[in-house]
């Protein structure tokens, strides 16, 4: 099979397609036919060694994908040959043809659902759902800002808040990417590239935000803490580098930041977190919008484009 290997950490162009055996499953482990696989930031900087736990080289990246089961090894029974499933987390990196998973780590995909769209369900969706509800603790009625509203976590972040009935705040850089945040389903749209922006959220908001998802808290988090309703709390989904803060800025407001891996979400928790992923599938309130898609052999492209600003949607591999 066709899989990208990665032999020494650095840039992009350490992603190289080679030929690698197919996996055989297990007592207990899938082989999925990989269709699509979502590339995901958190990847990159593995790939750049920037990041504090790293895998042994070489090694296969990717922990989202969908396909279809290929075949499934000895006392497996919850899926079986032939069913379309989605990948959250896995054995050997979805960046292959091939990818082998625990039999608790591929879930039904709906019909109704393209493999693209399967290949944006665990890490996009799992973060978002976690920060909104297991970190944030979001109430129907609150209000909730999210930035990067139109990136893969953020617009997920979209969904599943308005589908809660909170009234959702969004920043994004691009007309693009602002106009996928309302259609995602965001109240209103901000451009965070904008001078003044701060005093447009203020003045749509003058209360605060019950709830701030952070993207990029090297960069927000200080401008966060301004903004919060009494009681506010900003949860922190991504950062690349430190932050300044003012801690008065929580005092004044009784805040808090919150924080968290989806590595170390607990098994109820991400129970939880597929069963809400199922539900939104289900009833259509989560339909994740997809931005990019590149074959396989470019996954170097898929990486650099992955890190460039103005994010509108998902960026996925197909095999």
């Amino acid at each position: 099979m066709k899989a990208i290997r990665v032999s020494r950490f650095g840039g992009p162009e350490e992603l190289r397609l080679e030929e690698a055996p197919v996996p055989a499953p297990a007592a207990g482990q899938v082989l999925v036919r990989v269709l699509a696989a979502g590339v995901n930031p958190y990847e990159a900087y593995i790939r750049s060694g920037a990041y504090p736990a790293l895998p042994a080289l070489p090694y296969t990246p990717g922990s989202d994908g969908a396909g279809t089961v290929a075949a499934i090894g000895p006392e497996v029974t919850a899926v079986k040959p032939g069913d379309r499933v989605y990948i959250a987390k896995c054995l050997s990196g979805t960046y292959a043809e091939y990818a082998l998973a625990l039999e608790g780590q591929v879930h039904p995909l709906p019909d109704r659902v393209t493999f693209q769209q399967g290949a944006a369900l665990w890490v996009p969706c799992g973060a978002a759902y976690h920060a909104l509800t297991h970190q944030g603790g979001a109430a129907a009625g609150e209000t909730v800002l999210v930035h990067g509203a139109s990136g893969a976590v953020g617009g997920a972040a979209v969904q599943f808040a308005r589908a809660r009935g909170l009234t959702v705040l969004g920043t994004a850089g691009t007309p693009k990417g602002r106009e996928l945040a309302l259609r995602l389903g965001a109240h209103a749209v901000f451009d965070h590239t904008a001078p003044g922006y701060l005093k447009e959220i203020e003045a749509a908001c003058p209360r605060g935000a019950d709830l701030v998802l952070e993207m990029l808290a090297n960069v927000n988090l200080g401008a966060d803490l301004k903004l919060l309703a009494k009681g506010g709390r900003v949860v922190v989904i991504g950062s690349r580098g430190e932050s300044v803060i003012d801690p008065r800025d929580l005092m004044s407001r009784r805040g808090s930041i919150r924080a968290f891996t989806l590595w170390s979400v607990t098994p109820q928790e991400e129970r939880e977190i597929h069963g809400a992923i199922a539900a939104g599938l289900a009833d259509g309130t989560l339909n994740p919008a997809i931005g990019r898609e590149f074959p396989l052999a470019e996954a170097a492209a898929a990486h650099a484009a992955l890190m460039a600003p103005g994010a509108a949607g998902k960026i996925v591999l197909i095999p």
